[in-house]
């Protein structure tokens, strides 16, 4: 039981850091989070290539740590599905991100949508897999059918729980991408 609440915690982090990485009216450094470059022939995250600062609402810096990397930052952000080309000055990148249009407010409430449906999928394939192992555990005869059917029961609360977040997180991101 404390495995599937630790693995469904795993599942609700995960989804947090997905709808992190979409963006809402207000640019954040969360959004490069996925973004990997070609760094000296290894795929290596941003995070660890550059800083980025929030200039103001719309425009982020990145200052690569190594000037050499800058060619490679540039290709990722350009590739990646955020949407903006990066602008290069020599020492910095600089992303300016258009407004939000209302049908690019739509299709970011769809992604976050699916990637809340992931999360929730997460969860139950999380029950489903603690579920089997209650029932061998009954099979083997190591524990009686009274224990099994309140630990399924146990079992259930911690998936509405966990479901019950997400569903709560994507309230809070529709609410957030329909701000103007």
């Amino acid at each position: 039981m404390n495995d599937a609440d630790a693995r469904m915690a795993k599942s609700v982090e995960a989804t947090r850091e997905d709808f992190a990485t979409i963006r809402a009216g207000r640019a954040n450094p969360a959004m490069f989070a996925k973004i990997t470059a070609d760094y000296y022939g290894t795929q290596t995250p941003l995070q660890q290539l550059a800083s980025f600062t929030s200039q103001d609402a719309r425009t982020i810096l990145i200052q690569p740590f190594d000037i050499g990397a800058m060619g490679s930052i540039e290709k990722a952000i350009r590739d990646s599905d955020l949407g903006v080309n990066p602008a290069n000055d020599g020492k910095v990148l600089r992303c300016v991100f258009p407004e939000l249009t209302e049908e690019r407010r739509k299709e970011f409430i769809k992604l976050a949508r699916s990637k809340a449906e992931e999360g929730r999928v997460s969860v139950r394939n999380v029950r489903r897999t603690a579920k089997q192992g209650l029932e061998k555990l009954e099979k083997d005869g190591e524990v009686g059918k009274d224990d099994v059917t309140g630990a399924e029961k146990r079992l259930d609360a911690l998936t509405k729980t966990h479901t019950d977040k997400i569903d709560e997180m994507l309230k809070h991101k529709e609410a957030e991408l329909l701000e103007v």
